[in-house]
């Protein structure tokens, strides 16, 4: 059914971590470096580097998928966010597809398999190896359902029938000839069973990898602590933890329950309610992370106080993302233009809408707004990796339509995500900065907290003690809107709240992969034409079409492979594909 026909039997053993287990237990060269199942199922490192698979294919902040969107312009005119966005879209060509996750879950039904056998032995200490099955029972269970989460995300919806459908759940290890003929479960069936294999591995899994013995979740305090460091302890905390599946919990269940889908009050409750038992664990609104708008400056592990799951900082400096994105003149390709269309969702400074009426002026646009546009955003006339970069009239090589596939085509280039410390020289050569990978913020969990939970009451909707308005306050206030906040405390219905929670979400998690996805969950339309604006020397000339989207009205459901279906004829269609 799917790529993952393509497992054999004969698993390549991946030693990933280092610490777990000790010297004397390397492997001696085995017949063609071929381990089977036999001895797989019983040698602790090989058994792991199943489980570690189950990491692979995660989702991080750098797709820059917004250039399919109303928010960015790739100048790459071969890049497929920009073909998809252009027509080219269909379930033969799919740059979005997730649908080769269904290989992770694999992997990770296989680790599941070997460790019912009992046949591990990951320590002689008998606590400790009871240990290890639980945390890594637990990890699994976890991974699956986020795979799984990944692919409903990409391709639930309405299927040919009419019916709203989810995507097959495989619950166990298919062997290479074994039947992929599966259907889809229905799109809340699929829901359920996700949260379900989050429950499990809830059930299983530290809140967190802490030296702190007070922390010790109910199920590990029956254990000696010196045991539990070595299975538990802190060398783990980049891998999947009770804290990080609460979260994620809370980010499907916003997905379920979102107007294209099943626009459900049920399902915002609980993500209303898992995010605010995470959130408070931080002390509420009073934890927002104060790096939580430039993170991405430092990507310091000594301050991870904006993530909730992240991946290893890299072991060498490296400035590949920064060549793709920073300005021509300073020696990148310019790859990503933010859009007019997102520099508009930047209120002003006082917090109210850019409007002529709330003091925005079109000659001088940049002028009291929002703090965060200039954070996000290379707008002209800034200074940015070495470089004064002007994208209008006398910008040389930066100016917008200059040089094709390098010069801005919107006149902006991008600054979110990409290490201001980074240099480009001139001779080729560069100074990189160390990156990591983010795959949940805690700037998410408070935005799917007040999306939820004002859905379900309002704005002043009191769920564990927090408040779609008191979360957006604080979120506004670290932005460096003026205080007081004038124009939020004049907002009083669901209705204009949920204007207001949308656009906060779509700054403040701009760039990290998510408005593609938000903008389909609400049903909104996906055919925004990109605007750009261009200084002629005097004025600030608007370009209402820099591109025309190109989306099938169907579009809002993403396809399954064509050849998939092709092959399976249980595999249901989305409509229109």
């Amino acid at each position: 059914m799917y790529k993952m026909k393509n497992l054999v039997k004969y698993i390549v053993v991946m030693f990933v971590l280092t610490g777990i287990i000790s010297c004397d237990t390397i492997l001696e060269p085995i017949d063609e470096n071929r381990l089977d199942f036999d001895f797989v199922s019983s040698d602790p490192a090989s058994a792991e580097g199943i489980l570690l698979n189950g990491y692979s294919s995660l989702v991080d902040q750098f797709s820059y998928n917004e250039a399919a969107t109303d928010d960015a312009v790739n100048n790459q005119l071969n890049n497929n966010f920009k073909r998809m966005a252009l027509g080219e879209l269909n379930a033969q060509f799919n740059p979005t597809s997730r649908w080769n996750n269904y290989e992770s879950v694999l992997w990770v039904n296989k680790f599941l398999e070997i460790i019912e056998l009992g046949e591990i032995v990951w320590s002689r200490n008998e606590e400790i190896n009871e240990m290890f099955y639980m945390r890594m029972e637990g990890e699994a269970y976890a991974l699956r359902a986020l795979h799984h989460f990944y692919i409903l995300q990409a391709h639930g919806g309405v299927g040919t029938s009419g019916e709203l459908l989810g995507v097959p759940y495989l619950t166990e290890f298919i062997e290479s000839d074994g039947d992929f003929n599966t259907p889809r479960l229905s799109f809340e069936a699929t829901v359920e069973a996700i949260m379900a294999d989050f429950d499990a591995a809830l059930a299983l899994l530290p809140t967190d990898y802490s030296a702190d013995q007070s922390a010790v979740n109910s199920i590990y305090q029956q254990y000696d602590f010196d045991n539990y460091l070595v299975a538990n302890g802190p060398d783990y905390n980049l891998r999947m933890s009770g804290r990080i599946v609460k979260a994620l919990k809370a980010r499907l269940a916003l997905f379920a329950a979102s107007p294209s889908f099943l626009n459900d009050q049920g399902y915002y409750n609980i993500a209303a309610t898992e995010a605010s038992e995470v959130l408070n664990t931080i002390g509420g609104v009073s934890g927002l992370a104060s790096n939580g708008l430039d993170y991405y400056k430092t990507y310091d592990r000594n301050d991870d106080a904006e993530m909730i799951w992240r991946g290893s900082i890299q072991n060498n400096p490296a400035s590949g993302i920064e060549k793709r994105m920073f300005p021509p003149s300073v020696n990148g390709n310019g790859e990503i233009n933010p859009t007019q269309n997102f520099v508009d969702a930047f209120p002003m400074k006082n917090g109210f809408p850019a409007t002529t009426a709330n003091g925005y002026d079109p000659q001088n646009p940049y002028a009291n707004r929002d703090p965060r546009l200039t954070e996000f955003v290379v707008v002209n006339g800034s200074s940015y990796g070495g470089g004064t970069i002007n994208t209008g009239v006398g910008g040389g090589i930066d100016r917008l339509d200059s040089i094709p596939n390098f010069s801005t085509t919107t006149g902006y280039y991008l600054k979110k995500t990409l290490h201001p410390g980074v240099r480009l020289n001139d001779d080729g050569t560069a100074v990189g900065q160390r990156h990591y990978d983010v795959y949940f913020r805690y700037t998410e969990l408070f935005l799917i907290f007040a999306e939820a939970a004002n859905e379900i009451g309002g704005p002043d909707n009191s769920i564990n003690g927090l408040t779609p308005r008191d979360v957006i306050a604080a979120i506004r206030q670290r932005a460096g809107i003026d205080q007081p906040d004038t124009y939020l405390a004049s907002i009083t219905t669901t209705e204009a709240m949920r204007e207001l929670i949308r656009n906060e979400r779509r700054i403040e998690l701009s760039f990290e992969g998510h408005r593609f996805w938000d903008l389909r969950r609400w049903g909104l339309s996906l055919n925004e034409p990109a605007k750009g604006y261009f200084f002629n020397g005097t004025d600030y000339i608007d370009i209402p079409s820099v591109e025309i989207r190109n989306y099938p009205s169907f579009a809002t459901y993403m396809p399954i492979p064509n050849n998939e279906t092709l092959r399976f004829p249980l595999l249901e269609q989305n409509a229109g594909w």
